[in-house]
């Protein structure tokens, strides 16, 4: 089929996103009142504001493929454009090959249309399949790809078994969550039975979002002896993204089940600690600082959410493109690189405002003030209020005090 034969038959348009060209429903014919939520009233989804996503995917690739120095190949089982698995195709060195699916026989069509109109149908396959059904038919060893990107609307955790058994050794799984109401606490329960951890509507509930994300991609994994390692990960607007390469290896499997534990909140004085031993928690557990319970998240996972020469990677990968979004992914990888080995956890000084009834001071002058006073200080892209420090919830309020008393 040519490309310039192809007709929809609902309004569409032609967008440029990165090196490419694609035909994309016209959103604005599909709602009829602003609250709507016009990509998933599109008879194929297309969400413009997912442009940086896809940026990031981008970048984030290419610094797999210059870390592990071969061609790649990479698959997309859920396309509906077909825009991201495109992209990697002609902005992404060495990807030898990209396959790319949608269930949705419009959304197959529409990308197949796609594909031959950047004439990319040389290195890229469209399939109309069921994404599990795609990827469990590449489970075999000589059938597996390089990189999985799974970007859903919503939880990514149904395709994380088969995307897990898909993928090569040493190869890299990136997951879209868009959920964060079950992630962030505010339906609990759904977030215990998709992804197996309790959440905690605390402060710092994105960084939380990520890490029960990867604790159920950690255990996930380990059923099939393989283990992962988080690369990269981050949160913006209304979603969470994270980066894991996996190792083939019962031993690797074991090692990422001890990196899983628990966060212990206390809601009075915003203390807060982690444990890996559930055992040893002895609930109802007081809070060390001020006496009052203390409530618990988890199983999740604790330990790095960042890889440093990761971030460096893909931040030299952003100097050298042109992007519509390259200022923002320079100033969110800078906040990033510099939260790669800071405690977990962050203070949102609206909270701590809240809590003491004081004016909120600049994050810079509470940086500054808790360095002068020994501590670790580092802002964090979660939240532009926020600041990951090693000083105790007490501390951090004295310090609070002084600068607004001196400020």
């Amino acid at each position: 089929m040519a490309y310039e034969e192809f007709k929809t038959d609902f309004p569409a348009e032609i967008v440029e996103e990165g090196k490419v060209k694609v035909l994309v429903p016209k959103l604005k014919a599909f709602v009829k009142s602003p609250s709507e939520y016009a990509p998933s009233k599109a008879p194929v989804f297309y969400n413009p504001v997912m442009e940086f996503n896809r940026d990031m995917a981008v970048l984030a690739l290419q610094a797999y493929q210059t870390s592990v120095n071969r061609d790649i190949s990479v698959c997309e089982p859920l396309t509906s454009t077909g825009i991201r698995g495109i992209r990697f195709a002609a902005e992404i060195r060495g990807v030898k090959k990209v396959l790319v699916s949608d269930i949705n026989e419009k959304a197959f069509k529409l990308a197949n249309y796609n594909v031959r109109m950047n004439e990319l149908h040389k290195r890229i396959a469209v399939k109309n399949e069921d994404a599990n059904c795609l990827l469990s038919c590449h489970g075999a060893p000589r059938k597996r790809f390089d990189a999985i990107d799974i970007d859903p609307f919503g939880s990514p955790v149904p395709y994380l078994d088969s995307s897990i058994r898909a993928l090569r050794n040493d190869g890299l799984l990136a997951l879209t969550a868009t959920d964060m109401a079950p992630l962030c606490g505010v339906h609990a329960k759904a977030c215990i039975r998709k992804y197996g951890g309790k959440p905690l509507r605390a402060e710092y509930c994105h960084e939380l979002a990520v890490r029960l994300l990867t604790g159920c991609l950690a255990t996930t994994a380990a059923k099939h002896d393989i283990g992962i390692r988080v690369v990269f990960s981050h949160c913006t607007d209304h979603y969470i993204r994270v980066y894991a390469k996996i190792a083939y290896s019962a031993k690797k499997a074991d090692e990422s089940i001890k990196n899983l534990g628990y966060v212990l909140h206390c809601f009075n004085c915003l203390h807060r600690e982690t444990t890996k031993e559930l055992f040893s928690l002895k609930l109802p557990k007081k809070c060390s600082e001020c006496g009052s319970k203390m409530d618990i998240g988890g199983p999740l996972w604790l330990e790095r959410i960042f890889d440093k020469q990761f971030c460096e990677s893909m931040e030299r990968e952003n100097r050298h493109v042109a992007l519509r979004n390259s200022e923002k992914i320079r100033k969110t990888l800078a906040l990033i690189e510099n939260e790669v080995d800071a405690p977990m956890t962050y203070y949102v000084l609206d909270k701590i405002s809240e809590k003491l009834a004081l004016r909120v001071p600049s994050v810079n002058a509470v940086l500054q003030t808790l360095r002068q006073n020994g501590f670790q200080a580092f802002p964090t892209h979660f939240n532009s209020r926020g600041i990951r420090t090693d000083a105790p919830a007490a501390i951090m309020k004295e310090i609070f005090r002084k600068t607004v008393a001196c400020n």
